[in-house]
């Protein structure tokens, strides 16, 4: 015998003038028995006094679940463009059914409001416009989306060979100027290091600092070291004689500075005290 599950009333949502509560008797008296949206109450032709069997409700539930994901994924796309695999996990943190999220991406991609290719070209422009990364985050940044290979290939063509120099010569510029107090190797070696963390290459990086002046005057590498040397000795100061001259040489060479210089503020009364 099929049950059978009666509709005794249909009532819209004070919130939400598209879904409606569906009351039904199921041999026990009326009670709420669930809620769909407009479309789901056109397609499936509810009303009052319909009876419904178990394996349509099942029908009916499911494809209301189908909508309302499809209606959740609109909203969330409506800020900016969503991969396909963000899209899948934000309706999986929404706690939609596996089977149901599929069919919602399949129709997303129907309708074209879900493009990963489209989505991968945007995404570089956007990047390579607003940012100083390079190709090496940008297409780790895609591939954690979900974005295939061949695709991010494809779309990195938009942030050509000049361009990518471009954008490491003026970041590398920037920071030059604002690191005037070290010396000239540990300048161009700190803004290596930065560039590589943005994703650039090394070709990119050599070409970008050969491009920028990163050489300093020997006035301005003395007053680099000076500043340095008295940061190191208030560190060192506790040390005497050989080894605390052995401890300032070593920690200045670090810093990038030539030998003969750093003999030289060593062998003048350079401390601020």
């Amino acid at each position: 015998m099929i049950n059978m599950t009666v509709i005794t009333k249909i009532t819209t949502q004070k919130k939400n003038a598209d879904r409606f509560n569906i009351y039904i008797d199921q041999g026990k008296g009326e009670e709420y028995g669930f809620s769909v949206d407009t479309d789901i109450l056109i397609q499936f032709k509810l009303k009052k006094g319909l009876e419904i069997n178990t394996e349509e409700l099942k029908n009916l539930l499911y494809e209301d679940e189908i909508k309302k994901g499809f209606n959740t994924s609109l909203q969330y796309l409506s800020f900016r463009m969503r991969s396909v695999k963000e899209v899948r996990d934000y309706l999986k943190k929404k706690e939609y059914e596996d089977n149901a999220i599929e069919e919602v991406i399949k129709r997303l991609l129907e309708y074209r409001y879900l493009d990963d290719a489209e989505f991968a070209l945007m995404f570089v422009r956007t990047r390579k416009n607003t940012t100083s990364k390079g190709v090496g985050v940008i297409t780790r940044e895609l591939s954690q989306k979900g974005i295939p290979q061949p695709v991010i290939e494809k779309a990195m063509k938009e942030f050509p060979l000049e361009e990518q120099i471009e954008a490491a010569v003026s970041f590398a510029q920037k920071k030059a100027n604002q690191n005037k107090g070290l010396s000239s190797n540990e300048r161009r070696n700190r803004i290596s290091q930065q560039l590589l963390q943005k994703g650039h290459s090394w070709d990119v990086i050599e070409e970008a600092l050969g491009n920028i002046d990163l050489k300093s005057s020997r006035e301005e590498e003395m007053e680099a070291l000076l500043k340095q040397a008295n940061k190191a000795h208030r560190r060192y100061k506790k040390f005497s004689g050989l080894q605390y001259r052995n401890k300032m040489k070593q920690h200045l060479y670090g810093k990038g500075f030539p030998i003969d210089l750093i003999d030289e503020v060593l062998n003048s009364d350079f401390t601020d005290q």
